[in-house]
């Protein structure tokens, strides 16, 4: 069993040595052996249940957000997951209402829709990139609001254990982290996550939109353009990473097709040409000027991925 046998039996839905760099934010990454778009839950657990039984890794890819693919691609199966149906439905309380959003359901969209149907809670997330599922994984957040304050809980799935629910109590939900990023991913046993439930207040339309374009406002103040997988570096407990960055003169610092933005230093732009190679070289660089000027080492808060 392995890849060759995999892409026999997923037929004509698969596709073999798609380029990565056409499914992330920061326009970077090398081929993987195999692609699949998974558009509803029944195909995602079945692509990650055919992965398992032919012995071979997947990996789970929501917008390509916050996300640097090195340049050899990813082995295995890279799963795409667009599974986006949301569903808006009363809660216990008055006043309070659970919105179940698939994985593969943009954190974006998610709080426009919340936002019309005048729920307050996700208003953060009105122009963040990234899947519901993402947002889970790294527990997202902006502007003071976290996943983590309106989360209820998560449905996941695994071949060994089926589908099951897991509330946000359980789920080690911290600054930039949870549960799915601290575990050693076992193929097989590793959970994906199927769904999200999020519990929001009834509020005035017009409060929530005014807050809503506040954050926009904001974010396309700070943030460059271009291509590029979004914040490259946690905060510190002391700075925030740009801070740093821009203090140890390094705005404009480039490797290859990377540059450290000139807008907000912790942002690396892919100018076009930069390969994984690039990125890696610039962070590197990056971590140890920072480290060398101030004592302090950066942590990345995006992902690497695949080989190098």
């Amino acid at each position: 069993m392995g890849v060759k046998e995999l892409r026999a039996a997923l037929g004509d839905k698969a596709i073999e040595g798609e380029p990565l760099s056409k499914h992330t934010t920061f326009g970077i990454g090398g081929p993987a052996d195999l692609l699949v778009v998974a558009h509803t839950l029944p195909e995602l657990r079945t692509y990650v249940r055919l992965a398992w039984e032919h012995q071979v890794q997947h990996f789970v890819l929501g917008s390509g957000a916050n996300l640097l693919v090195g340049d050899k691609g990813i082995r295995g199966l890279v799963i795409r997951n667009e599974c986006s149906a949301v569903e808006v439905s009363p809660g216990e309380h008055e006043n309070s209402w659970l919105v179940n959003a698939e994985s593969g359901a943009e954190i974006s969209a998610v709080a426009r829709q919340a936002m019309a149907q005048g729920l307050a809670g996700l208003e953060w997330a009105v122009d963040v990139p990234g899947t519901v599922g993402g947002a889970v994984v790294g527990n997202a957040g902006a502007y003071g609001g976290y996943t983590s304050d309106n989360l209820q809980g998560v449905v996941v799935f695994s071949p060994a254990d089926g589908e099951c629910w897991w509330p946000s109590s359980e789920l080690g939900l911290g600054y930039r982290t949870s549960i799915f990023k601290q575990k050693e991913r076992v193929p097989g046993f590793s959970p994906v996550i199927l769904s999200a439930t999020f519990a929001l207040r009834t509020e005035d339309t017009a409060a929530i939109q005014e807050r809503a374009a506040e954050y926009s406002r904001r974010r396309k103040e700070r943030q460059p353009e271009g291509l590029s997988a979004g914040s490259i570096f946690k905060r510190t407990d002391q700075y925030p990473a740009g801070f740093l960055i821009e203090n140890a003169g390094l705005k404009g610092k480039r490797v290859g097709g990377a540059i450290v933005s000139l807008q907000h230093a912790n942002f690396i732009i892919n100018l076009g040409t930069a390969n994984a190679r690039d990125v890696r070289e610039l962070i590197d660089l990056i971590r140890e000027t920072v480290h060398a000027k101030f004592n302090i080492m950066l942590e990345l808060e995006i992902e690497l991925a695949g080989e190098w």
